[in-house]
């Protein structure tokens, strides 16, 4: 057995993460020498592989279910929002540029080349490699410098799975519309669909699938329930904690709970250094900006940021700050994670990420911080 396949999505958080996981869990416990890759990935949420760059967590979990150690061959392009407007290019784990999305073109032809290569360091070492998608498959305005999807299988012939997510809604108009939307080369790779998160009697799909597969003579390989228990990380811009839109993530609450609020920093990084927190009994894990809740919990976390000078600014503003420096006065806990930790210091000395020079911090720790290349 040999070969590659990709899973592509009708949109971000379609679930393909976890059927990419599943998939090589299930080809390993199979016998088959089995390797994840995800060609480009977004993400502030990272793993330091073992050869010493980062990769997407979701690659490092895919690796651990086809019983390997996570490479950077693994997801060869990571990017790292700093802003809503640019991005650090990291190419096997380490930082090449930082760009706009207008420069991402300029990179193409050397990004697809490292692409390439690291899929084909895979395959030549495994029977199988899975692929997973980035974000939809038929996003259009793209298609000319994509990388990880239809892009990717067409360099190397993969056949491609579509996965949509029928809890959100319209999942026969976003399946049957993704494939309307592709090119016919690029629709001659599609195999099947797949869809995800059902929840109640598969029956009642029944007429639909069949319309779908008379309309578009492509197979519905699969109807995966809803599930609740263990995860991935999360790695997509739509299910990290923000600002604008705090999510939530609360274990088992009873009373004497140890209440901890982390504070949803506009470009929070690796905010999935809490996740073992929320699992733990006893304690209560919310993401939450608002100032009665900061004030009043048990511990307030600052966690990791991609842009530190301009997440104080956004702590200021929205008063924050405050809170902060008066549970300090209080001596109430406060737990600062790396940025969260330059936050809590004297002055920061930034003419790297922000070139904003000296700026004051919170002034809660004797340490000042310098920003070096």
């Amino acid at each position: 057995m040999s070969g590659g396949l990709l899973v592509a999505g009708v949109s971000s958080d379609a679930g393909k993460s976890v059927l990419v996981a599943g998939l090589c869990r299930w080809l390993h416990r199979s016998g088959v020498r089995v390797a994840p890759f995800k060609a480009m990935n977004m993400s502030n949420n990272s793993v330091v592989a073992l050869d010493g760059g980062e990769i997407g967590r979701a690659q490092a979990a895919q690796a651990a279910a086809c019983g390997l150690d996570p490479v950077t061959a693994m997801n060869p392009v990571l990017l790292k929002p700093g802003s809503d407007r640019h991005s650090h290019v990291l190419v096997r784990g380490r930082e090449v540029a930082r760009v706009g999305a207008d420069g991402m073109a300029g990179l193409h032809a050397k990004l697809m080349g490292e692409v390439l290569a690291a899929y084909d360091e895979l395959a030549a070492a495994h029977d199988v490699v899975v692929c997973e998608g980035a974000g939809g498959a038929a996003e259009i305005n793209l298609r000319d410098r994509d990388l990880a999807n239809l892009g990717l299988a067409g360099q190397r012939g993969l056949p491609v799975l579509v996965v949509g997510d029928v809890d959100r809604g319209g999942v026969f108009a976003g399946l049957f519309g993704t494939l309307a939307l592709l090119s016919g080369a690029d629709q001659d790779h599609v195999a099947g669909f797949v869809v995800n998160k059902f929840r109640g009697d598969a029956a009642l799909l029944a007429p639909g699938l069949d319309t779908l597969t008379d309309l578009t003579g492509r197979p519905v390989l699969g109807v995966l329930p809803w599930f609740d228990g263990p995860a991935l990380d999360v790695e997509d811009s739509l299910s990290r904690p923000t600002a604008e839109g705090p999510s939530t993530s609360t274990s088992t609450s009873t009373s004497g709970t140890l209440r901890v609020v982390a504070v949803p920093l506009p470009r929070t990084s690796n905010s999935t250094d809490l996740d073992a927190l929320a699992c733990e009994p006893g304690v209560s894990l919310r993401w939450s900006a608002a100032l009665p809740e900061l004030a009043d919990a048990d511990l307030v976390v600052l966690p990791g940021t991609r842009a530190t000078v301009a997440d104080l600014d956004w702590l200021r503003r929205t008063g924050i700050a405050d809170v902060i420096v008066e549970r300090a006065r209080r001596r109430r806990p406060i737990l600062g994670i790396c940025g969260g930790y330059q936050l809590l210091a004297g002055d920061l000395h930034d003419e790297v990420e922000s070139g904003a020079g000296q700026v004051a911090g919170l002034g809660l720790l004797p340490v000042d911080v310098h920003f070096a290349a």
